[in-house]
């Protein structure tokens, strides 16, 4: 395993210490266990051990330390570069570890590392509440939490990451530490945005919001011919909104082969409240379909599983954009219309307002002056595709580079190197990586979006 080979006996004295399982090669259930979301992430770890609690991830990490592995740490396993799995190394796998506590009264919840957003979601809207959490409900609160965090109540309340209030984390050296604003702080400004690279976080406290149980919800489809208006109209309409609208948009192709721009909103408060705010949006030009209704909140967290599943090739590259100007409008259109099969999507996803109102020192998370994300996703199903998929896609990115602010989200990030990891912590990597230096100065935990101790 990684750069030794442990011998039997080792391997067999950290299985009699586990509450949770260790799976090897020869078990049934490998192939299986080290599948990740993408398809065409195909690692063969040397062992992967499903932790049942803190306790085994300290015993995981210790294991792995003595014997020169190197680790993979997953939860949800949607990291599109497939960095939760690796090759002879150790996966240090969180995905049973599902325990969930709602305080009501102090609106806090206490998730463990391994629950996905549609669990949290709703057993936090079990109780009529809720916090920024992301848009495809298999996605782990984790690795979501620890590089931003996206999502429709992001404007309204602020990232995942901004409504964290504290972290338990087992650190490279085997230590289970408990961090907030009072606790190891400087650590805890790192978790906030910073991702995997200063230990493995077990549980999250998060800050809680009164929610739904329906939000308002416009969406509206127009043909490619007035794309182009349409767009303008999503620019001009995405920047004048209030905190209470998260408003994402698309091009996406049609089951008849036909291009289209899809623009949907959210209102976050009472749809009696939104329906005035979603109305311009509902009038503008003559969609080719068009629905306003009220939908439940954990409908609406799980409307883009579909177009996600588990198993399908995947790959894109985001950049932050200020302005959709004419001139980013122009590659756009140009581009996609080369978009190689009917799965292929250009999103837009709205950033902005609460987000925007911190400043960018408040967390490792820099690019709060951004408006929109935008990124080529790249979906199919063929090995055979995967070169003219993975072309379109940098392609399309190139094309829309000059109009970008330079900055990227880190949950969005590739395989794409260290400068690119500088773009999404742009003045904070400095402070980054002397925290990095301080938690993990040999960098053991480096299969991430790595910032090198410094």
């Amino acid at each position: 395993m990684g750069r030794s080979h442990p011998s039997s006996t080792a391997m067999e004295q950290l299985r009699r210490l586990l509450r949770g399982e260790l799976v090897l090669p020869t078990d049934a259930a490998y192939q299986q266990a080290r599948r990740v979301w993408n398809g065409t992430i195909d690692k063969r770890p040397a062992a992967i051990v499903f932790c049942a609690n803190a306790d085994d991830v300290v015993h995981a990490v210790t294991y792995a330390r003595s014997q020169g592995s190197l680790v993979a740490v997953r939860s949800g396993g949607h990291n599109v570069a497939g960095l939760s799995v690796c090759d002879d190394g150790m996966v240090i796998d969180l995905s049973r570890m599902k325990k969930i506590v709602v305080d009501t009264e102090r609106r806090i919840a206490r998730a463990e590392a391994g629950l996905n957003l549609g669990e949290f979601d709703a057993a936090t809207q079990a109780h009529g509440l809720a916090t920024t959490m992301g848009v495809n409900s298999d996605t782990g609160i984790a690795g979501l939490t620890l590089g931003g965090g996206f999502g429709k109540l992001g404007r309204k309340h602020g990232l995942s990451c901004d409504n964290l209030i504290a972290a338990e984390i087992v650190t490279a050296d085997g230590r289970l530490l408990r961090t907030s604003a009072g606790e190891h702080p400087d650590l805890f400004w790192a978790l906030r945005g910073g991702g995997g690279n200063f230990g493995i976080v077990t549980a999250f406290e998060y800050r809680l919001h009164p929610l739904g149980p329906a939000l308002l919800v416009g969406s509206v489809l127009h043909a490619y011919e007035q794309a182009r208006e349409a767009m303008r109209f999503y620019d001009k309409f995405s920047r004048d909104a209030p905190d209470e609208v998260s408003v994402d948009a698309a091009l996406v192709t049609l089951p008849s082969g036909g291009r289209a721009f899809s623009i949907s909103a959210c209102y976050v408060g009472s749809p009696e409240a939104g329906e005035p705010v979603i109305a311009p949006l509902m009038k503008f030009g003559s969609p080719i379909e068009s629905r306003l209704q009220a939908v439940p909140y954990l409908q609406i967290q799980s409307a883009g599983d579909s177009l996600f599943p588990r198993g399908r090739r995947y790959y894109w590259k985001a950049q932050f954009l200020r302005e959709i100007s004419d001139g980013a409008i122009d590659a756009l259109l140009d581009s996609y219309a080369r978009a190689p099969n009917h799965s292929s999507l250009l999103v837009f996803q709205q950033v902005g307002g609460a987000i925007a109102r911190l400043p960018a020192s408040h967390s490792p998370y820099a690019n709060r002056d951004a408006a929109l994300d935008c990124f080529p996703i790249a979906i199919w199903d063929n090995p055979a595709d995967d070169e003219a998929n993975i072309r379109w896609a940098r392609d399309l990115w190139n094309a829309v580079r000059p109009f970008s602010t330079g900055g990227v989200y880190a949950n969005n990030l590739g395989d794409e190197g260290d400068e690119r990891v500088r773009d999404a912590y742009g003045g904070n990597y400095a402070r980054l990586a002397a925290i990095k230096k301080q938690y993990d100065p040999t960098n053991f935990f480096r299969l991430n979006q790595n910032i090198r101790p410094g």
